[in-house]
């Protein structure tokens, strides 16, 4: 057994990114294609559509919950051991959503897809800072950012072509041929990667975050199909969360080695950085499922039109990654970092000017300016946080720090959810007060209006929500422009880095 400093020669690395490019976009890709399947899948499996969001919600409570143990397996096990065993379970759960005949197997299927993928993105992430010298880590966080982003935002364009010309069934099983060649790139190229010093593990710490991210996500998924705090649920879900994270948040603070350690926060850098990664969950990812809702349920896009209007976002995140990678040792990354949230805000503003008798051309220009802004704020918040964390927190640190964006996101699509249905309510309410027949408006704009005709009131009960749920949705990418905006000065507190001075990578144990 013999330790080496871990900088491959370049054709081992080319490998290993590519191979760590593929699987950090098949399992983000795999978080958003599934989305507009949903309605083939529940009359496919005879569910109702409380029942079918199980199918969303499994994945994700899984993903959450494996995703910080995920770190402290690839430590003690080794990282490449994990990697392959994460990818070969991952295709094998992929191949059995897409066989599956009952909506029970189809939610175990998608638990253990969610497990098994939960820390192949953070893994990626370690791997490729490892592989490369301090000088190369910023472009190599570029790289973990372009599947990241790209993932999520060409889900719903993959989705729709499958379902539209296929069936929904194809939206996992083309999942076989890309895990078989990531499979293979990982047992050949990667390296391995153990902690030799790894405490023994945290089981309290472990289970105290178990049931604070578990209760998380059920709390943020269910709350507004049980309408929040009307149902016993809520309240067990609320008090289990509580609960959870006084336990977690003492023990960190009480003892030695624990799970999530205390320490890992101490570097400011990080823990800023996972507060604007949670920020961006919440203005990039979360805006993604209302702005389908919208484009589908409001516009009438079909699945595939849907995500053909989806692609500008796509392109926008490529273009402002290859700036990245040439600008980002050159200029201070906050100020990209201050530019991205910038153009964030200024898509959702483009956004809430979009109406009911919009053509395909703003959306498609908005979209464009939100792709390059996720590419402007992903690669050099990645590099910032990690530029002064000890490389020995690095599979925990990545953990942690992806687990933060999909908090995000979890946590910005409730709080859109709950929006746009009290605001449809109250504005539905509003435009219901005026048809009636002493309204000399009604009467001047449509004079053959007819109260007696049931056809006539159910078309105008349709158009006035319709007309509501657009005016909420507004609301809602209002609400983002506030968010990112209170985050700006956020990043003027981190510390400015030289990121070609970041901290070299770990001996590594090359023993297999």
């Amino acid at each position: 057994m013999s330790t080496q400093r871990l900088f491959p020669s370049p054709l081992r690395k080319t490998l290993i990114t590519v191979s760590v490019m593929g699987t950090t976009l098949v399992v983000a890709l795999d978080a958003t294609i599934a989305v507009v399947a949903i309605p083939h899948m529940q009359a496919s499996l005879n569910a109702s559509p409380e029942q079918v969001t199980w199918v969303l919600t499994s994945y994700l409570i899984a993903s959450a919950i494996m995703m910080p143990l995920a770190s402290w397996l690839a430590s003690k096990f080794g990282r490449k051991r994990l990697i392959v065993i994460s990818i070969t379970t991952f295709t094998i759960a992929s191949m059995a959503c897409g066989l599956a005949r009952s909506l029970e197997f189809m939610v175990f299927a998608r638990l253990l897809q969610g497990a098994a993928g939960a820390g192949l993105i953070p893994l990626g992430q370690a791997t490729l800072l490892d592989i490369n010298p301090p000088e190369k880590q910023p472009s190599a966080m570029a790289i973990v950012g372009l599947g990241a982003m790209l993932g999520p935002l060409l889900g719903p364009t993959i989705g729709g072509w499958l379902t539209d010309n296929y069936t929904w069934r194809w939206v996992f099983l083309i999942n076989l041929p890309i895990g078989l060649a990531a499979i293979a790139g990982a047992i050949f190229s990667h390296i391995e990667v153990k902690d030799k010093d790894l405490p023994k593990f945290d089981m309290f710490g472990f289970l105290a975050l178990t049931g604070f991210i578990g209760a998380f996500q059920l709390l943020m998924d269910r709350g507004q199909q049980n309408d929040w705090f009307d149902s016993p649920e809520t309240y067990v879900e609320a008090g289990l969360l509580a609960f959870s994270f006084y336990l977690l948040l003492v023990h960190m603070l009480t003892r030695k080695d624990t799970f999530v350690r205390a320490a890992l926060f101490a570097d400011r850098n990080f823990a800023l950085g996972t507060i604007i990664s949670t920020v961006i969950g919440i203005l990039i990812f979360a805006s993604s499922p209302i702005l389908t809702l919208m484009t589908q349920n409001l516009l009438g896009y079909s699945p595939l039109k849907n995500g053909l209007v989806s692609l500008p976002r796509g392109i926008g995140t490529i273009i402002s990654l290859l700036v990245v990678t040439r600008t980002i040792n050159r200029i201070d990354p906050r100020i990209l970092l201050s530019i991205g949230l910038s153009l964030s805000v200024f898509s959702l503003y483009l956004y809430s000017q979009l109406s009911l008798e919009t053509d395909e051309g703003p959306i498609l220009f908005a979209g464009l300016f939100q792709g390059f802004s996720g590419g402007m704020l992903i690669s050099p918040l990645s590099a910032l946080a990690f530029s002064t964390l000890s490389p020995k927190f690095r599979n925990e640190g990545a953990a942690i720090f992806a687990l933060s964006r999909n908090i995000g996101n979890s946590l910005g699509i409730s709080a859109i959810q709950v929006m746009s249905i009290q605001a449809s309510a109250q504005v539905a309410s509003r435009l219901a007060e005026g048809i009636r027949p002493d309204n000399p408006m009604l009467q001047l704009v449509r004079p053959d209006f007819d109260f007696t005709s049931q056809n006539t009131l159910a078309r105008t009960s349709g158009e006035i929500w319709r007309q509501a749920m657009m005016v909420s949705t507004i609301d809602t990418f209002w609400l983002g422009c506030i968010v990112g905006l209170a985050t700006l000065p956020v990043i003027l507190l981190m510390k400015r880095t030289r990121l070609g001075q970041a901290a070299a990578a770990p001996p590594v144990d090359t023993g297999h």
